[in-house]
């Protein structure tokens, strides 16, 4: 009999069980549950009452789905309406809304480079702009984490050749920030694109949530591009690229993740805008989240622990292992506390961690129940 094709499955499988690295899929209930510090509804908006509606609303009049690409039949007034005050309020000239944050990395990073062009990339940079990356087929320099200088020499190896620095503005593994007005200068030195992946930074950092691009006052910059995501801070889904118009009427034409894609669905798109809207009449929401992930911060490394300073919304303590990883995390469920876990390959310093992501609407008491699940359910090193 011929070999099963997929046999070989089940030996990777085996491995991944051996390293600690299986990933389950876990549903959740639509209420109740554990004290959520794990997902990424960075100001509480998911379930605002003025946020569903108006993705309810949006399905009620546009339908359940975009029916295509945008440049077909996805693309609708909603769309454009929340194009154009997304850009405003975060000081770009314009922007374009794709299906993920994912798509949009991936549109921003293949369209602004190509075979010919220089990508510097920073080593901790989210896996959708490592993929962005290998399908530019642009040559690609991975450079030291937040290493300003191995940037300005990897830039100064390469006079004259059309170049972009890549970066996240806030890093999903530990939370730390991006050099981003020192990166900016010597990409200007050098004639060099600074695209910045905003996603953690939207609705946390910045004036009332603006963003790290904003608050580092680079917003608008002829040179400067960022991208979003409207699946965190503003509790819907979908992603965005922001920069000059130029920039965004150049993604249109070229970006296959934009071209090529189903539109967001018209519910997204409604309650990115609601949520949006909200944020706009509530500027202290941020303040809230930070201020909470420096709590978290405080006092769990006042209990021992190691954990990166939050520069926005995501606290992460290390863990002695992938598998005291997991455990952690699942007796913390098991406690009434849902808590993300990041292992290798995930975590590019191989160095596994329980993730701990603030949120504006959380109480004080949910606060101290955490931080007393978390010490009372660790891992003995």
């Amino acid at each position: 009999m011929p070999k099963d094709p997929f046999d070989w499955i089940d030996d990777a499988s085996r491995r991944r069980e051996r390293a600690g690295l299986v990933r389950t899929l876990r549903p959740r209930g639509a209420d109740g549950g554990p004290v959520d510090l794990a997902g990424n509804d960075y100001l509480g908006l998911t379930r605002r009452p003025e946020v569903t509606e108006a993705a309810a609303a949006a399905a009620r009049t546009w339908g359940a789905g975009a029916t295509g690409s945008r440049l077909v039949t996805g693309s609708t007034a909603l769309h454009a309406e929340l194009e154009r005050e997304l850009a405003a309020f975060c000081g770009f000239e314009a922007a374009l809304v794709l299906s993920s944050g994912y798509a949009a990395n991936l549109a921003a990073v293949t369209a602004l480079s190509g075979r010919e062009a220089l990508i510097v990339s920073d080593a901790g940079n989210h896996a959708s702009i490592v993929d962005g990356c290998r399908l530019s087929r642009a040559e690609t320099a991975v450079v030291a984490h937040a290493d300003v200088d191995a940037v300005r020499k990897t830039l100064e190896a390469h006079p004259g050749r059309r170049a972009v620095t890549v970066t996240d503005s806030v890093f999903s593994v530990d939370g730390d920030a991006a050099p981003l007005t020192a990166l900016a200068e010597v990409c200007a030195e050098a004639g060099a694109g600074l695209l910045v992946d905003d996603a953690h930074g939207l609705g946390v950092l910045g004036d009332g949530g603006r963003g790290a691009l904003h608050s580092a006052g680079l917003a608008g910059r002829s040179g400067v591009v960022a991208t979003v995501t409207l699946s965190k801070s503003l509790g819907s889904q979908g992603g965005a690229v922001l920069g000059p118009a130029r920039v965004i009427d150049h993604l249109v034409n070229t970006a296959r993740s934009f071209i090529f894609d189903t539109g967001l669905a018209p519910a997204a798109a409604g309650g990115a805008l609601a949520a949006l809207r909200v944020l706009r009449r509530e500027p202290a929401l941020p303040a809230r989240t930070r201020a909470l992930a420096r709590t978290l911060h405080r006092r769990l490394t006042g209990e021992g622990f190691t954990a990166a300073r939050p520069d926005a919304a995501v606290v992460s303590v290390h863990a002695p292992s992938p598998e005291a990883a997991v455990r952690w995390a699942a007796d913390c469920r098991a406690a009434g506390l849902a808590v993300g876990c990041f292992r290798p390959p995930s975590v590019p310093d191989g160095i596994s961690r329980i993730r701990l992501t603030a949120r504006a609407d959380l109480t004080d008491q949910q606060v101290e129940r955490a931080v007393t699940t978390i010490v009372g359910t660790a891992p003995v090193s």
